[in-house]
C-alpha cells in the first residue's frame, strides 16, 4: 500500500515508522535544464552506513560559491524522488540540497527502527559529515556546515531528533508531524488502530507480511498491542524514548511547526506541545495551521513550500530582510468557488502564537440529564468520526459538509441552547463530565458538534478525543479537552456534546458494558483569541482575470480543438421511460482485453418486473453499479426516466436498490432502524412514504420487534423496505431471494409484483430461474458482457425457435458437439429432459434429416416451455 500523496503533495504518513539511511556505492552524474530558471545540477550516490546503503540525491545550481545547505526527509512508504521538485526549486534559490531514501525504502537498504538513535539519526548525521566535505557548501566550523533540514510527517520527525542529537543542525520547518508518538498512537491510553494498522499493513513485503520492513522490537511492539487492543507499559516507553519529545530540551534551532489541521494521525496538540517546548528553550518559533492534513484536504503546498524557503533565507542564509511570516497562522475556509465548487482558503494571522487555550474563552451551557449509554460487545457496530481521506471534507465543516455517524443507544448528548452571537473558536473546548461504570474498563470518544437550526449536525475537522476511564460505580469525574480546531460556530445553532462508547479510528473494550455519562458541569469553556484577524478578501479573480482568461481558452481551444464534456441534456422523449441503456460499453483496468459490459442496448418500461439474468461473470453487476452510478461506463450511455446517469445524478433519488443484503442494528427494532436510514438521507420525514412501504413488504407486528430477533426472511423483507422507502419509481434488487424458504419466495414474489402493479418498474438480478419465472414479465439474458436477448418471459420461454428433442438412452460420444455445429443452429445443449436445441435458419424437418444422419435416437420433438432449459440454450452451456 503506497501511502504517499502526488507529487509535491507527498506526506510523510507513516507516524509509526521513521525512516534512516544507508548504502555504499559511487556516484552518477547528472545535469537537468529545469522547466523555468537557472538549470540544476543532481548527483546520484548509494552512501554507506552500518551495513546499509543509503541512496541519495544532491542538487546545485549556478557558480561554484559556497552555500547553505538543506536536508529533505521524505514521507513513510516514499522515497528520495519524492522531494525531487521541492529540492530543484531550493537549488535554483541558492541551496545545495541532499535527498535520500530512508533505511528500507525506495532503494535503501535496512529496517525500519522508529528513529532510533543509532539507526536512523545516526544517518543524517552522516549526511551532514558528507555535506561537511562538500565544496559547494559553506561552513559555520571546520566538520560543521550551514544545514537546515525539513521534511513531513516522517521527514519532519526526523527534522526535530536530528535538531536534538546534532549541534549542527541550523534551522528546520517540520510539517505535519508528531512530537510524542505514544501520545500519537495511543491518546489517553486508547489504541489508535485504524492509523497504527494501516502503515504497519503497508511496510509489510511478500514472506513476511507480519513484521516486513520493520526492526523485530518494532514488529514486536505492534502485534502485541495489537492483539491486546490497548498499549502496555513497555510499548509506551519505547515510543516516548523515540520521540522528539524525548529531546526536547535539546532542540534549540529556529523552527517553523506546519500543522495541519485534518489530521487525525498528527492533531494540532502536537504542534502545540512541540511549540511550547522549543519556545520555552529560547529558540524563535513561528507555527502555522494548514487547512489539510493526513486525513486529506488542501496541503496548501506552493504557499509552504516558499514560507519554509524564507525561512531558511533568514536563518541559513542570514538575510535579516527576509519575510518569514507571522508568529501564527491559521488557514480558514471563506465561502466556495463558485466557478470549480472548492474551498476558498483565506489565512489570518496573529503576532504571537495562542496556544490551545486562546487569549480569552468563552462559556456556553449544556443540558442534559443522566444519560446510560451501551458499549456493544466487540465494539460493533462503531460510531464513525475521522477517516483517513476525508479531510476534503472536513475543510469544509462550516458549508455543511462532513461524514460523522453516532449510533442511538451507543451515544449521549448534551446540548446548548441556540447561540446569540456567532463564536471563533480557536484552540480546544473544555468540559468537565462525570462517569459510572462497574466495568473495570472504560472508553469513551467525546466530539463537538455544530448545529444548524435545520438540524444538521457538522463535526469540525472530522476530530474525537478518546479517553480511558477507570470502573468507578460511584462515579468519577473526567476533564475532556476536546479536539483543537479553528472552526466559527453561527449565530442561531447549538453546540452538541457527544459521549460515543465506540469509534471506528480506535479499539474500544470487547466485553458488553454500560456507562452512566453525566455533566459535573454544565459550562463548556470555548477558547478565543480576539487577536487572530481574518486577511481581506482581494478582488474577485474576474475584474483581472476574466479578459485574459477568455484570450486563454480561446488560444487553447484553437491549438487543441478539445471541446468540454457536458452532462447530456434530458431527453424529452424518454421521460417516461424507467430504463434505457444504449451502447454501454466497461473495461476495467487490469483486464483491458476483456469487456465487463460491451455494447449492451435494451430498454425497460413501467410496469415491468425485468429479470436480469446470465452466468457469473456476464456483467450483470457491472451493469448495475453503473445504473446506481458508482462507476463510470468506458462507452455509451444510461438514461433514467430520460435523465443520463452520472455519479450525483439527481435522478438516481427516484432509484432504490438492494445489493447483497442491508446491515442493520441488531438491539434496534425494524422501524427504528428504517427511520434512522430514512434521516441519514436528508430528506424531509414525510418523502419516506413509510406506510406505503411496509404494506408491500407485510412485515406486520414485526416493525416493533428487535431485528435481532427476526428470522432470514423478516431481514430480507426488512431490506426490501428499506429499498422502497420514498417509493421510487425505479427499483433494484439483487437476489432479493437469497436465503429464503419456499413460503417467503412466495410472498417475496407477491411483494414485487404488488410493487409493479403501482405502475412502477422492477429490476431483479437472480440465478433462481424457476422463480424468475413466475415473478418477471421480461427478462434481459447477458453472458460475456454482451446482450443474448431480451423480451417477455413468454416469448423466450415459448420461442417456436427453441425445441426440446426426446433422446432414448446415452449418446454416442461426440455426437452432441457435431449437433451444435450444424449450419442453421445457434447452440444445442444436454437438458434434464433431452437436447435443446436453437433454431437459427434451419426449419424443423431438416433438423429432423440431420438428426436421423448423426444416428440420434429421437422419441420427440416439440417446442420448450421451461426458463432453465431456455437459459442454458442461450448461453451454451456456459452457465
Amino acid at each position: 500500500m503506497d501511502l504517499r500523496l502526488p507529487r509535491r503533495k507527498r506526506l510523510l504518513t507513516g507516524a509509526v515508522v521513521l525512516a534512516l539511511l544507508g548504502g555504499a556505492g559511487t556516484w552518477a552524474v547528472a545535469s537537468s535544464a529545469a522547466s523555468s530558471g537557472a538549470a540544476v545540477h543532481q548527483e546520484n550516490a548509494m552512501l554507506p552506513g552500518q551495513g546499509e546503503r543509503l541512496d541519495t540525491s544532491f542538487f546545485t545550481s549556478g557558480g561554484t560559491q559556497r552555500r547553505p545547505a538543506v536536508l529533505l526527509g521524505h514521507g513513510f512508504g516514499g522515497s528520495k524522488d519524492d522531494m525531487r521538485d521541492q529540492a530543484e526549486d531550493l537549488a535554483r534559490q541558492g541551496y545545495a540540497v541532499l535527498t535520500w531514501s530512508a533505511r528500507g525504502f525506495g532503494k535503501s537498504t535496512g529496517t525500519i527502527g522508529l528513529n532510533a538513535r543509532d539507526g536512523e539519526v545516526a544517518d543524517v548525521s552522516r549526511l551532514v559529515d558528507w555535506l561537511a566535505k562538500r565544496p559547494e557548501v559553506r561552513l559555520d566550523a571546520a566538520g560543521d556546515p550551514r544545514v537546515g533540514v525539513a521534511g513531513a510527517s516522517y521527514g519532519g520527525a526526523i527534522s526535530l531528533l536530528a535538531a536534538g542529537y546534532d549541534r549542527r543542525i541550523d534551522a528546520i520547518a517540520p510539517q505535519i508531524t508528531y512530537w510524542n508518538l505514544a501520545d500519537s498512537l495511543f491518546p489517553d491510553g486508547v489504541y489508535k488502530k485504524l492509523w497504527a494498522g494501516i502503515f504497519f499493513s503497508s511496510g509489510a513485503r511478500a514472506g513476511d507480511p507480519a513484521c516486513g520492513r520493520f526492526a523485530p522490537a518494532v514488529c514486536a511492539m505492534y502485534q502485541r498491542v495489537a492483539v491486546a487492543g490497548k498499549p502496555d507499559a513497555d510499548a509506551r516507553a519505547m515510543l516516548d524514548q523515540l520521540s522528539p519529545s524525548a529531546v526536547a530540551d535539546r532542540i534549540k534551532v529556529p523552527t517553523l511547526i506546519v500543522q495541519g489541521q485534518s489530521d487525525s494521525l498528527f492533531p494540532l496538540g502536537q504542534a502545540d506541545a512541540m511549540a511550547k517546548a522549543i519556545t520555552a528553550n529560547g529558540a524563535p518559533v513561528d507555527v502555522d495551521w494548514i487547512s489539510g492534513g493526513h486525513d486529506g484536504g488542501d496541503l496548501e503546498t506552493g504557499r509552504v513550500e516558499g514560507r519554509i524557503a524564507a525561512w531558511f533565507d533568514r536563518y541559513l542564509k542570514g538575510d535579516t530582510s527576509a519575510g518569514t511570516g507571522p508568529a501564527f497562522r491559521v488557514t480558514r475556509t471563506g465561502g466556495v468557488n463558485s466557478t470549480d465548487g472548492r474551498a476558498v482558503l483565506r489565512g489570518a494571522t496573529a503576532d504571537r502564537y495562542p496556544g490551545l487555550a486562546g487569549t480569552s474563552s468563552r462559556k456556553v451551557t449544556l443540558a442534559g440529564g443522566e444519560q446510560t449509554i451501551a458499549n456493544p460487545a466487540g465494539g460493533s457496530p462503531p460510531a464513525i468520526s475521522s477517516l483517513p481521506g476525508i479531510g476534503g471534507l472536513s475543510q469544509l465543516s462550516s458549508l455543511g459538509a462532513g461524514i460523522s455517524l453516532d449510533f442511538p443507544g451507543q451515544s449521549a448528548h448534551f446540548d446548548s441552547a441556540p447561540l446569540t452571537s456567532g463564536i471563533r473558536v480557536t484552540g480546544s473546548p473544555t468540559v468537565t463530565v462525570r462517569v459510572r461504570t462497574t466495568a473495570d474498563d472504560a472508553v469513551l470518544f467525546a466530539k463537538l458538534y455544530d448545529v444548524a437550526a435545520d438540524g444538521r449536525q457538522q463535526l469540525p475537522a472530522q476530530l474525537v478525543t478518546p479517553v480511558r476511564v477507570g470502573g468507578s460505580p460511584g462515579g468519577s469525574s473526567v476533564e475532556l479537552r476536546l479536539p483543537a480546531v479553528d472552526h466559527q460556530f453561527a449565530a442561531g445553532h447549538r453546540l452538541r456534546l457527544v459521549l460515543a462508547s465506540t469509534d471506528l479510528a480506535y479499539a474500544s473494550p470487547a466485553p458488553a458494558a454500560t456507562y452512566t455519562v453525566s455533566l459535573a458541569a454544565p459550562a463548556l469553556t470555548l477558547p478565543t483569541d480576539p487577536g487572530v484577524a481574518t486577511a481581506a478578501a482581494g478582488l474577485p479573480w474576474w475584474t483581472w482575470g476574466m479578459p485574459l482568461g477568455a484570450a486563454v481558452l480561446a488560444a487553447l481551444l484553437l491549438l487543441t480543438g478539445r471541446r468540454r464534456v457536458r452532462t447530456p441534456a434530458p431527453d424529452p422523449a424518454l421521460s417516461g421511460v424507467p430504463l434505457q441503456i444504449t451502447d454501454l460499453s466497461k473495461k476495467y483496468a487490469k483486464s483491458a482485453d476483456r469487456y465487463a459490459v460491451r455494447d449492451l442496448t435494451f430498454r425497460v418500461e413501467r410496469g415491468q418486473v425485468l429479470g436480469l439474468l446470465g452466468p457469473n461473470g456476464a456483467g450483470k453487476t457491472t451493469t448495475l453499479r453503473m445504473l446506481m452510478g458508482l462507476i463510470r461506463p468506458d462507452g455509451g450511455e444510461i438514461r433514467v426516466f430520460g435523465e443520463a446517469i452520472r455519479p450525483g445524478a439527481p435522478v438516481l433519488s427516484r432509484v432504490g436498490s438492494f445489493v447483497e443484503g442491508a446491515g442493520f442494528l441488531p438491539h434496534l427494532s425494524g422501524r427504528a432502524n428504517l427511520d434512522l436510514y430514512w434521516q441519514a438521507t436528508g430528506r424531509p420525514a414525510q418523502d419516506a412514504h413509510f406506510e406505503e412501504a411496509l404494506e408491500i413488504a407485510g412485515l406486520g407486528d414485526a416493525l416493533r420487534r428487535a431485528v435481532r430477533t427476526y428470522s432470514q426472511g423478516m431481514r430480507q423483507r426488512l431490506a426490501i423496505a428499506q429499498a422502497m422507502l420514498g417509493m421510487p419509481d425505479l427499483l433494484i434488487l439483487d437476489e432479493p431471494t437469497n436465503g429464503l424458504d419456499p413460503p417467503q419466495i412466495r410472498e417475496m414474489r407477491e411483494v414485487l409484483i404488488r410493487y409493479a402493479a403501482e405502475g412502477r418498474t422492477v429490476i431483479v438480478s437472480s440465478h433462481l430461474l424457476a422463480e424468475v419465472e413466475q415473478s418477471c414479465t421480461h427478462l434481459v439474458v447477458m453472458d460475456r458482457g454482451r446482450l443474448i436477448t431480451a423480451g417477455p418471459v413468454g416469448q423466450i420461454t415459448g420461442s417456436a425457435d427453441t425445441l426440446l428433442v426426446g433422446v432414448e438412452g446415452e449418446l454416442p460420444e461426440g455426437v452432441l458437439e457435431k449437433v451444435a455445429e450444424l449450419p442453421g443452429l445457434s447452440g444445442a445443449v444436454r437438458g434434464d429432459d433431452g437436447l435443446l436445441i436453437a433454431l437459427d435458419g434451419m426449419t424443423v424437418p431438416q433438423l429432423l434429416v440431420e438428426l436421423v444422419r448423426l444416428d440420434v435416437p429421437v422419441t420427440r420433438v416439440g417446442p420448450q416451455r421451461r426458463l432453465e432449459d431456455a437459459f442454458l440454450t442461450l448461453i451454451g452451456g456456459n452457465a
